[in-house]
C-alpha cells in the first residue's frame, strides 16, 4: 500500500504534467515526422509554383509570394495578419461554427443515443435522416434563404444540418457496438432504463460519439465554407469566393490557409476533450499499444 501511495505522490501534476508529456514526445520520433512532412509539403508546393514554374502550377501564388503578403503590415492584396478585416472574417466563421456545432451536437447525440437505444424511435426516424443526408448541402441553400433571414440564418442552418447527420448515426452506431451482455447484467441487478441508459448506453457510446463529433467538426466547416460562398457577407468563405471574382489569388490562398489551421485545431479541441471524458478508453488503446 505505501509503495503505490509513494508512486501516486511522485507522479507530476498540474503544470509539471504538462511540461512532462511534453518532454516525453519530444523523446519519440512523430513529432520530428510531423515537422518533416509539413516541410517536405511546403518544399514540393515551392518547386510546383516558383522553383520550377510548372505549366498550370505557376498560375498559383507561390509559399513565398503568399509569405510576403500574410505578414506584411502593408499587403499588397489587402490581407495580413496585420490587418483587422482578416481577424473579422476568423471571428465570423468561429462564430458561426460554434453555434452551428453546438446546435448539431445539442441535437444529433441524444437523437442517435435514443435510435440505437430504442427500435420504435429508430424505426420512426431513422428511413427520414436516411433520405435526406444524400441530398448536397448545396441543394438546400435556395431553401435556407427562402426559409431563414439575413445572412446569419442560412449559413448556420447548412453548417448545422450537414454535422447533424453525422454526429446523429456516429451516436447511433455506438450504442449498437455495446455488447448485449451489458444489458443483461444491468437487467439482472434490477436497473431502471433511465439507470440503463445513464450508466451503459451513454458511457459505452463515447467512442463513437467523439469520433463523430471529429468528423461532425470538419463536415460543419467545409459545409460552412460553401454557405459562405453563396449566403454571406464575411467569413472565410466570402473571403475566398470574393479573391476569386476580384481576381486576387493570395488572399484567397490565406484564407484556405488558415481555414486549414483553424479546423485542425477545432478538431483537435474536440478530441483533447474527448481523451479527457474518455480516460479509461484511452488508457486501454494504451495497453493495447494503439
Amino acid at each position: 500500500m505505501s509503495n503505490a501511495a509513494n508512486t501516486r505522490i511522485s507522479e507530476p501534476q498540474g503544470i509539471d504534467m504538462v511540461f512532462y508529456r511534453i518532454k516525453k514526445n519530444f523523446t519519440s520520433v512523430d513529432p520530428y515526422l510531423t515537422v518533416f512532412g509539413i516541410f517536405l509539403w511546403l518544399f514540393a508546393y515551392w518547386v510546383l509554383c516558383e522553383g520550377l514554374q510548372i505549366w498550370r502550377f505557376s498560375k498559383l501564388p507561390g509559399p513565398v509570394a503568399i509569405s510576403k503578403d500574410w505578414f506584411a503590415f502593408e499587403p499588397f492584396q489587402g490581407i495580413s495578419i496585420f490587418t483587422q478585416e482578416y481577424y473579422e472574417h476568423i471571428r465570423v466563421s468561429c462564430q458561426r461554427i460554434l453555434i452551428a456545432f453546438g446546435l448539431a451536437t445539442g441535437l444529433g447525440v441524444p437523437l442517435g443515443l435514443f435510435m440505437g437505444w430504442s427500435r420504435k424511435v429508430r424505426d420512426y426516424v431513422f428511413p427520414i435522416i436516411e433520405t435526406l443526408r444524400p441530398i448536397p448541402i448545396l441543394a438546400w441553400v435556395p431553401l435556407s434563404i427562402l426559409l431563414l433571414p439575413g445572412f446569419e440564418g442560412p449559413v448556420i442552418f447548412l453548417a448545422t444540418l450537414a454535422s447533424f447527420f453525422v454526429t446523429a448515426l456516429n451516436a447511433m452506431l455506438g450504442v449498437d457496438s455495446i455488447d448485449e451482455e451489458y444489458f443483461r447484467a444491468a437487467g439482472c441487478l434490477g436497473s431502471s432504463k433511465w439507470d440503463v441508459f445513464k450508466n451503459v448506453v451513454v458511457p459505452g457510446a463515447l467512442p463513437f460519439i467523439f469520433t463523430g463529433l471529429q468528423i461532425s467538426i470538419g463536415v460543419a466547416w467545409f459545409s460552412l465554407v460553401a454557405a459562405e460562398m453563396v449566403s454571406g457577407d464575411l467569413g472565410l468563405g466570402y473571403l475566398i469566393v470574393d479573391a476569386y471574382m476580384n481576381n486576387v489569388t493570395v488572399p484567397m490562398v490565406i484564407a484556405m490557409i488558415t481555414l486549414g489551421f483553424i479546423g485542425y485545431f477545432s478538431s483537435g479541441c474536440v478530441r483533447a476533450l474527448g481523451n479527457k471524458l474518455m480516460a479509461w478508453h484511452v488508457k486501454e488503446l494504451a495497453q493495447q499499444g494503439r
